[in-house]
């Protein structure tokens, strides 16, 4: 649990450090559903996407694991669920598969549970992280209730869907 406090205050302060980065609004063919998409999920704002030499304007301190990893760039958006639990999605575009592998295997998997999404997915209270091929997707919801995880769930699946397009 203290891991995960640690990802969310490390969240809340690279976010707003993406004042560089590439903003983009949502396009059909994007990685993120649009808003109803998923069912209750609404996207809020824009899609902001960081080149791999970029990276340390999103994730300060940790950018060297991914680059070490082959990431190509990440996209990272905000979502709600039904207007109560904010929720940020970040999709790393590696250069292969086991790029995002070798990141996933990484995660923290202390309180998370494995379950069926994508080729390896960890599903946590206020988190999931999975892979799909050359991308590794992380969702964190800045609040924790009992909707939370199948809410993340639902939404991962949703990103899935688009991954395989």
């Amino acid at each position: 649990m203290k891991a995960h406090r640690v990802l969310l205050v490390m969240l809340s302060v690279a976010l707003p450090m993406g004042t560089n980065c590439k903003r983009q609004p949502a396009t059909e063919g994007s990685l993120f559903p649009a808003s109803n998409q998923v069912a209750g999920w609404e996207k809020v704002g824009d899609t902001r996407t960081f080149a791999a030499a970029d990276l340390w304007k999103h994730i300060d301190g940790d950018a060297e694991r991914y680059l070490k990893a082959g990431v190509q760039s990440v996209s990272t958006t905000d979502y709600k669920f039904q207007n109560r639990v904010d929720a940020v999605v970040d999709v790393y575009t590696m250069g292969n598969a086991p790029g995002a592998e070798k990141i996933f295997s990484a995660e923290p998997a202390v309180g998370g549970k494995p379950i069926q999404l994508g080729d390896s997915a960890r599903l946590h209270s206020q988190s999931l992280v999975f892979c799909k091929g050359a991308f590794l997707v992380r969702i964190v919801a800045y609040e924790d209730s009992v909707e939370t995880p199948q809410a993340l769930l639902q939404l991962g699946r949703g990103i899935e869907r688009r991954l395989a397009q």
